[in-house]
Order: C-alpha cells, then sequence, then structure tokens
C-alpha cells in the first residue's frame, strides 16, 4: 500500500516524519503538492492522521500500481462539492429565507433527517420566488471549488467518462454539464409556473438513493466493475453512491460521509483527486 501526502506545501522535514511512521524510505514526488511514499505500513494510521491534521496535510491510502487510467467513470456531487455553494440556500437568500433553509439543509447533510422531507419543506418555502432567482444565484453566486477545472481536464484527457448526479436542481446542473464538459447530468427539476417557482418538484426526487442508481446504471451500460468507478461528495445522502463505488472522495465532507469514504481531502482542491494516481 502507498501513502499519498498532499498539501500547500509538504516540507521535508515533514515527509521524513512520515516516512519513519509509515516505515518506508521510498519516498517518490508527484507534484509539488503530492507526494507518494511507497510500499508504506499501516500499522500507525493513527499516529500519521494526528500528524497529518497537525501539519495540515491531506493524506490517503492508494494500493500499489493503481492510476487514473483505471477507472473508466468518475462520478461527482454538485453542492458544496465541485461548486461552491449549496444552490437552494442561496435561491431562499433571495426571499430572506436563507436561515430556514440552510439549516433544513445542514440537518440533512449531517443524516439528521431524510432527505426526501427535507427537499420537499426546502423547496415549499420557495413558492411564489421568481425564476430570475435562479439566474441570478447561478451569475453572482455560483463558483466552481479549487481544482474542479483542473480535474476534469484530466480525467478527459485520460478518456474517463463524466457525470453530474445532485439531489439539487437541473437548472444549475444543466449549465455545469455544459461548462465542464460532463457527458451526464441528474438533478431535481423545479416546477415553474407563469415566471415563478410552486414550491415544487417534477418527477421523482433525486435521493442519495437515486444518486447510488444513477451511478450502478452508467457503470453497467460503460460495461464496467464497480472497481472501476471513481467518486466524489460530501454529505449524507452521498453514502450509497461511495458504496457503490471503487474509490470514493470526501471533498470538505461531513462526518456522515467521512466514515465510508476511501479519502477524504480538505487541504487541496478537486485536482487532489488526479494526484492520487498519477
Amino acid at each position: 500500500m502507498n501513502l499519498v501526502v498532499q498539501g500547500e506545501r509538504v516540507t521535508p522535514a515533514e515527509l521524513r516524519h512520515l516516512a519513519v511512521l509509515a516505515a518506508t524510505s521510498e519516498v517518490e514526488l508527484v507534484d509539488e503538492h503530492a507526494f507518494r511514499l511507497r510500499e508504506a505500513a499501516c500499522g500507525n494510521e493513527p499516529l500519521i492522521a494526528a500528524f497529518c491534521a497537525k501539519a495540515e496535510l491531506d493524506w490517503a491510502w492508494v494500493p500499489d500500481g493503481l492510476r487514473l487510467t483505471d477507472f473508466g467513470l468518475f462520478v461527482t456531487d454538485m453542492d458544496s462539492t465541485l461548486i461552491n455553494i449549496e444552490c437552494i440556500d442561496e435561491i431562499a437568500d433571495m426571499a430572506g429565507l436563507k436561515p430556514q433553509v440552510a439549516a433544513i439543509t445542514a440537518s440533512a447533510m449531517r443524516g439528521e433527517i431524510d432527505f426526501r422531507t427535507s427537499l420537499t419543506r426546502r423547496v415549499a418555502l420557495l413558492q411564489g420566488l421568481p425564476e430570475q432567482a435562479l439566474v441570478k444565484v447561478h451569475a453572482k453566486r455560483l463558483r466552481l471549488n479549487p481544482g474542479a477545472e483542473a480535474l476534469m481536464a484530466r480525467l478527459k484527457a485520460v478518456g474517463m467518462t463524466t457525470a453530474l448526479v445532485s439531489g439539487g436542481f437541473t437548472y444549475f446542473t444543466d449549465h455545469l454539464k455544459r461548462e465542464l464538459g460532463f457527458d451526464y447530468a441528474w438533478a431535481n427539476e423545479l416546477e415553474i409556473a407563469d415566471g415563478c417557482l410552486t414550491g415544487r418538484v417534477v418527477g421523482a426526487i433525486v435521493d442519495g438513493q437515486a444518486k447510488a442508481d444513477h451511478l450502478t446504471a452508467t457503470r453497467d451500460a460503460l460495461g464496467l466493475a464497480a472497481s472501476e468507478v471513481l467518486c466524489c461528495g460530501d454529505g449524507a445522502n452521498d453514502v450509497p453512491m461511495f458504496r457503490a463505488a471503487g474509490f470514493a472522495v470526501a471533498y470538505e465532507a461531513k462526518p456522515a460521509l467521512r466514515e465510508v469514504a476511501d479519502c477524504c481531502l480538505d487541504r487541496v482542491g478537486l485536482d487532489g483527486i488526479a494526484r492520487l494516481f498519477e
């Protein structure tokens, strides 16, 4: 097993200490932000985790020889993963309801309440809001998280199929699909009548299980094994798709998701996903 360490700055002294903890002398440069400690021992994982936390470094165990080209499908969440906001919270802010909606969002992402229930309650609060609010959120508040464009470029360069699956809304996933070149995108569709939100969604709700279902259906259509699927998310409703993927990365994630992730990234951008396997 290899130990991959990443950070804004990884010092020689930190690498030497980690090499001792991991019982290895083989340290490879991935790039200026990442290093691979080959044939590392996992026995001191708690000490490695504690040291990396103090040094503000991300770390992950990666099987020796596993490379980005070994994956055929990448599936990612949108809100607070690919992008910097929870879209529904920002839409609600246009109506002065952000605190109420954000509180429900946070509870759902921690896994405290059922996602379907939380979505229904949050969308209902948006009834009567002009459709133009979606345009404003996309134009003025939505930003890609660091490393998103670099990650997508790298995935496309190796020929990987990419999919965006979200408990958010199609207005935003459709834009991101075009902007970043995703092959597929799924999300919830807000019902609009006379230029205003009705407070309802159209069709089946995309919840955690639906995310996993889209992942497995796409995987099967491509003729891939579970081990050939790479995914990324941040909240409790990403747990089912994490369990269906071969390697799952929790990005600045809630505790419920971190527990089932193969890797947690908190210090580097989304391009750190590709560095794990370079």
